[in-house]
């Protein structure tokens, strides 16, 4: 369904994306996929969606994993953060390659590389056709960017959060890689999620997501053309929702 399709209200998306997405599953910025996700999102725009993006920091650092190395949890997540607002820069600056105006918006003041997070502009952004980044997380620690993306959606409106995931096509009963009778499924309960702890996102994320009844899509990144297919609404990957659990036939 395109903005033109939803008749007054156009369809208003977040799509979360991962660091490790970002580093192509190493330490920096792997810009083929950076480049390839920007160009994606484009062709989505000019159709009447409204994009806002969560991105993650996981390809720089993580607060849970420098606590192990020593470091003190809260100032690795703070680092944690400044690596998400790299990894914002670098898909504003590919957006903007491609002609789409785009704006920043950091949970941590930078007045230099970034606006502060101000809701209602950030929803003016996105009537004007920007697309919006968000980054820094919740510019707290112990909120992990998950959480970030479902209540950032609230706040802003969206119909729906894209969870872009590595190595899979949406959610599975088991892990697909280690068992070859894994199903996906085509629609998913929140329950369901949470109880058989399936890998949605964050037990918080998506209790919050529950609590609000926020609908999510997962679906796999790495299939050509399908950060625009998502975006725009096509049945790909898995919804969770309140709906009953359905494995896909």
């Amino acid at each position: 369904m395109t903005g033109e399709d939803a008749g007054d209200k156009p369809r208003r998306v977040l799509l979360k994306l991962s660091g490790e997405a970002f580093g192509g599953g190493k330490v920096g910025i792997d810009t083929h996929v950076v480049r390839r996700i920007a160009e994606e999102i484009v062709p989505a725009v000019n159709q009447g969606v409204e994009v806002a993006i969560v991105v993650g920091g996981g390809n720089f650092f993580r607060g849970a994993e420098l606590q192990q190395a020593g470091i003190d949890r809260s100032r690795g997540d703070y680092m944690g953060m400044l690596g998400t607002v790299m990894n914002c820069l670098a898909l504003q600056d590919f957006l903007e390659q491609e002609g789409q105006a785009t704006r920043v918006q950091t949970a941590i003041t930078m007045g230099q590389v970034a606006e502060p997070y101000i809701p209602l502009k950030a929803i003016r952004h996105l009537e004007k056709g920007r697309v919006v980044i968000f980054g820094a997380g919740a510019g707290m620690p112990y909120f992990s960017t998950d959480t970030v993306s479902i209540q950032r959606s609230l706040e802003i409106h969206c119909d729906e959060v894209l969870m872009g995931k590595n190595g899979v096509d949406g959610v599975y009963t088991a892990d697909p890689r280690k068992d070859e009778n894994a199903k996906r499924f085509a629609t998913l309960s929140y329950n369901r999620a949470l109880v058989d702890n399936l890998a949605v996102m964050d037990a918080s994320a998506l209790s919050m997501a529950r609590d609000n009844k926020q609908r999510i899509r997962v679906f796999g990144l790495e299939g050509e053309g399908n950060v625009t297919r998502a975006l725009i609404g096509e049945e790909i990957g898995t919804i969770v929702s309140t709906a009953e659990s359905r494995v896909a036939e």
